[in-house]
């Protein structure tokens, strides 16, 4: 009987996960522990899904790679590496490596040559961490790429967290000159706006860029975590963005242009879902939504999810993103948010929810911009019963005004 295949991992559920794992770690403390502790907890929370069968920490020495831990099935591992041997010659490099145990053409040989291996490398010489994953039969090269790079990225902001912790406060200031207070005003339309970060600085953005006086840029984006890196991400995707927008590139253009750049940054947790829309004051919307919470678009009775674009910002040097087209009629309520709305937890654990936020919106449809955007943020906060905030908390709202009858 043929095996069923393994479940697919959205890009949105590896975020979460990763989000989770990341968060529980301690970037003050000393890397071998941290890096053990994490080959332990990411192994039982992706092994199913990436097709894990084993895992392994290496870490350099001065002139070898010594085994530090093992997880998963017990498969023998060399406990010593000679850093030019074909495994770690191959990772380094290119940071992420598959290996194919059998291929037409052999590529370089992996730590087990009976069977297809992963690596991945953080940490900088003379300190340097390798990862080495065995693979089951069944695994995607899509997920497994994008899931490595992640992880790779990620870790490699949180032990560059430890280090420069003495430039936050300078961080923080550059943030926040970045960021806007308010929305600008918009002929026909009323817009309201509000971020709420659960630290001295945030992972979350909103921005509005007026293009030529009938067009008008709306983005809003989470990056991965909160604190100093995600606020040096948010940073450097809102400075990308606004140059890009004013050179009049497209919008799909302009998200593959920044991707690249974040993909190669050494600065930041490289993983971070935004959405970017170019509204008309006739209420056409060209938009792009990169791996971000689909904004909400309620007209009449309807809901309408804006869900095209790509994947997250970050992960994989190469991405392409398609654009969308939606239209904000009069009397119509465009509500964008990010997961700390929406995953706001109550007494027993449970989220605020997308359903919530939609029988707030519609229940407030006819209030103004403002309005709507307390309601929100009220609702969600009595969900979890006054608790300070467990994530950044952004939303925008933009209602486009009904047209005036005869007077």
């Amino acid at each position: 009987m043929t095996a069923s295949p393994p479940p697919r991992l959205e890009a949105k559920v590896l975020y979460r996960r990763l989000d989770s794992l990341f968060g529980a770690l301690d970037p003050n403390g000393p890397q071998k522990p941290l890096l053990e502790a994490f080959l332990v907890e990411c192994f039982k929370a992706l092994s199913e899904d990436l097709r894990l069968q084993s895992g392994y920490l290496y870490r350099e020495r001065w002139d070898s790679f010594d085994l530090l831990k093992a997880v998963g099935e017990a498969r023998p591992a060399p406990e010593v590496l000679d850093p030019q041997a074909a495994p770690l010659a191959a990772v380094f490099p290119h940071k992420v490596y598959i290996f194919r145990a059998t291929l037409p053409s052999p590529g370089p040989a992996g730590l087990f040559p009976d069977a297809d291996s992963a690596a991945l490398v953080v940490g900088r010489r003379p300190d340097r961490f390798v990862f080495f994953f065995r693979l089951a039969s069944g695994w995607v090269m899509e997920e497994l790429d994008f899931a490595l790079n992640t992880i790779r990225a990620a870790l490699g902001s949180r032990l560059l967290e430890g280090r420069v912790r003495g430039s936050f406060l300078q961080a923080a200031e550059i943030q926040q000159s970045l960021l806007l207070e308010d929305a600008p005003d918009f002929p026909g339309f009323e817009i309201a706006c509000r971020s709420v970060p659960a630290e001295e600085v945030g992972g979350d953005f909103f921005d509005f860029l007026p293009l030529g006086g009938q067009i008008l840029g709306v983005a809003i984006g989470d990056a991965s975590g909160h604190g100093l890196p995600a606020a040096l991400l948010v940073r450097d995707v809102v400075t990308g963005l606004r140059m890009g927008v004013e050179q009049n590139l497209k919008i799909s253009h302009v998200f593959e242009k920044l991707n690249r750049v974040i993909h190669r940054s050494n600065l930041s947790s490289r993983f971070i879902s935004v959405f970017f829309g170019e509204l008309e004051e006739d209420g056409n919307l060209v938009y792009v939504n990169a791996g971000h919470q689909p904004p909400l678009l309620l007209s009449g009775e309807k809901f309408t999810e804006l869900l095209r674009g790509g994947t997250v910002i970050g992960p994989l040097p190469e991405i392409r993103f398609q654009r969308g087209l939606a239209h904000v009629a009069p009397g119509d309520i465009l509500v964008l948010c990010t997961d700390g709305i929406l995953e706001r937890r109550g007494k027993n654990k449970e989220f605020f929810g997308e359903e919530a936020l939609r029988k707030v919106v519609k229940k407030a449809r006819k209030a103004s911009a403002q309005e709507i955007l307390e309601q929100i943020f009220s609702k969600a906060a009595d969900h979890g019963e006054g608790r300070p905030w467990e994530d950044d908390a952004t939303v925008v709202v933009v209602r486009r005004l009904p047209r005036q009858g005869p007077s």
